[in-house]
C-alpha cells in the first residue's frame, strides 16, 4: 500500500499506533484532529502537514518527529516530549506548550506560530535561520 493511501485509511488513533508498531514511519498529511493520542509512543514519525487541532498529545514521545505545517493549535502537549522534533511552519498556538519539553527542536521564526509570550531560544529550541 503507497502512502497517501495509507495515510487516509489511518482515521484513529488505534490505527496510527498500530501502524507505527508495524513499523511505519510515514503518516503526513494524517487528520487526527480532536482525538487523543496520550501517552503514544510515536518517536522519529513523519506526520509532517497533519492535522491535530484539539489533540490530546499529552505524555507523548514525539521525540525527534516530523510536525512541520502540522496544527497542533489548541492541542494538549502537558508533559509531551518534543525534543529534537522538527517544528518547521507548525501552528504550536496552545496553552500547554511551556508544559512540554521542546529541547533542542527545530523551528522558523518567520512560519513557525508560537502562543503569545512564548520565547523559543528560551525554551531551548534551534531556529533553522
Amino acid at each position: 500500500m503507497n502512502d497517501a493511501n495509507r495515510k487516509t485509511e489511518i482515521t484513529k488513533p488505534d490505527d496510527l499506533l498500530q501502524a507505527y508498531a508495524n513499523g511505519d514511519r510515514a503518516f503526513n498529511g494524517i487528520n487526527l484532529a480532536r482525538k487523543s493520542l496520550k501517552g503514544a509512543d510515536l518517536k522519529g514519525a513523519d506526520m509532517s502537514y497533519g492535522d491535530f487541532s484539539g489533540t490530546n498529545l499529552s505524555q507523548a514521545n514525539l521525540r525527534g518527529a516530523d510536525l512541520s505545517y502540522a496544527t497542533l493549535r489548541g492541542a494538549n502537549l502537558t508533559e509531551t516530549n518534543l525534543r529534537g522534533a522538527m517544528l518547521i511552519g507548525t501552528d504550536l498556538r496552545t496553552d500547554t506548550l511551556t508544559a512540554a519539553t521542546v529541547t533542542d527542536a527545530d523551528y522558523d521564526p518567520e512560519e513557525t506560530l508560537f502562543p503569545e509570550k512564548f520565547d523559543p531560544q528560551q525554551a531551548g529550541m534551534k531556529s533553522d535561520r
